[in-house]
């Protein structure tokens, strides 16, 4: 068997700096706490540690594991792939823990490490036994792949940039479909002042907008059109809902279905439809006015009053590095969908 695409490779370097980002956030303080640097591998168990704590450092490998387990050369025995894996991400681990050595708010530990070379390894022998299948030129994935993204590096890449955005919609605190915030990663304040008419307006324009966007930015991925562009909006919404669930006390599962929100959608699906059906010259370039209109119109709008975070979404530390990770993603991710679109546009204005 033999893979047909880059893909695992992609999503281990995307997982791996996505890891990395995470467990070094907020990337502020850096000083020497003067203890000797290996000074933690030693030390005993944690007085406060919770038994969530493990379960999130080993699930946060598992991905890492199994990607990076099905990226090596299908020729490779498998225990040579498992054994290289679970060193790669044990040594990932300890680099990582060594260097919040110095980070004040990081607290480098024994335990996180264990935690996350188990993680690798469980992810490694799933990887070993279902990865080359999952990702071989005869399975499921390779012949949807085949079928409906482009073929090639920029299709694999297109994967790799609609996962993101999935991604960025694990925050519970931002609008829906939002992305694009800069002054949240710049610390800026809101620009215009609340007022409930203005702020329904513009989160119906930001929803709207963005909608068209992010389904044009897939169009440009997919060969035609299909009902994977369906399926990407639907597990958008799945992912706020599972945010929303997860990361509030209560759990409020709808909290992005406003107003506003349902206003933007109304008005953006049929615009979308209707931009689908255009040239492919005509589409990318409204792609990158969804994608500049959609950025200004986040970074304008006033802050969100339906969210009252301080005192009900959860203050954990996990949770803060992975709404960090989020929050980063979605700022960066129209600026990576924009040199996406030129990618596909100069592949297909340059001569074979």
């Amino acid at each position: 068997m033999r893979a047909s695409t880059q893909l695992p490779r992609y999503l281990t370097l995307a997982y791996g700096l996505l890891v990395a980002y995470a467990c070094l956030h907020p990337f502020t303080g850096w000083k020497t706490q003067g203890l000797p640097l290996f000074d933690f591998l030693l030390a005993p168990w944690p007085i406060y540690y919770r038994v969530e704590d493990i379960v999130l450092n080993v699930l946060g490998f598992i991905p890492l594991g199994f990607v990076l387990t099905a990226a090596w050369p299908a020729h490779w025995p498998r225990p040579r792939a498992v054994v290289l894996t679970v060193l790669i991400c044990a040594v990932l681990s300890l680099s990582l823990e060594t260097l919040q050595n110095f980070l004040p708010t990081r607290v480098a530990s024994n335990v996180d490490l264990g935690a996350n070379t188990l993680g690798g390894l469980l992810g490694a022998l799933v990887g070993a036994a279902l990865g080359q299948r999952i990702f071989d030129t005869r399975g499921w994935l390779h012949q949807w792949h085949d079928k409906r993204i482009l073929d090639g590096h920029l299709g694999d890449l297109g994967v790799v940039l609609l996962a993101l955005w999935l991604l960025a919609q694990l925050s519970p605190e931002t609008l829906l479909f939002s992305v694009g915030d800069l002054r949240r990663l710049f610390d800026l304040p809101a620009p215009l002042p609340f007022s409930p008419e203005r702020f329904m307006r513009l989160e119906a324009a930001i929803v709207a907008t963005q909608l068209v966007a992010i389904g044009l930015v897939a169009r440009a991925c997919l060969q035609r059109f299909s009902l994977t562009l369906v399926v990407l909006i639907c597990l958008g919404l799945g992912a706020r809902t599972l945010a929303a669930t997860s990361f509030y006390i209560p759990p409020r599962p709808l909290l992005w279905l406003t107003p506003g929100a349902i206003a933007g959608l109304g008005a953006g699906l049929p615009v979308l439809a209707a931009t689908l059906a255009l040239p492919h010259a005509l589409r990318q370039t409204l792609a990158a006015v969804a994608l500049l209109a959609g950025t200004v119109l986040v970074n304008v709008a006033p802050e969100n009053p339906y969210l009252s975070f301080n005192q009900t979404l959860i203050n954990q530390g996990h949770f803060l590095n992975f709404s960090g990770l989020t929050h980063l993603v979605a700022s960066l991710w129209p600026f990576l969908a924009l040199a996406y679109l030129s990618a596909v546009n100069l592949r297909r204005t340059t001569p074979r």
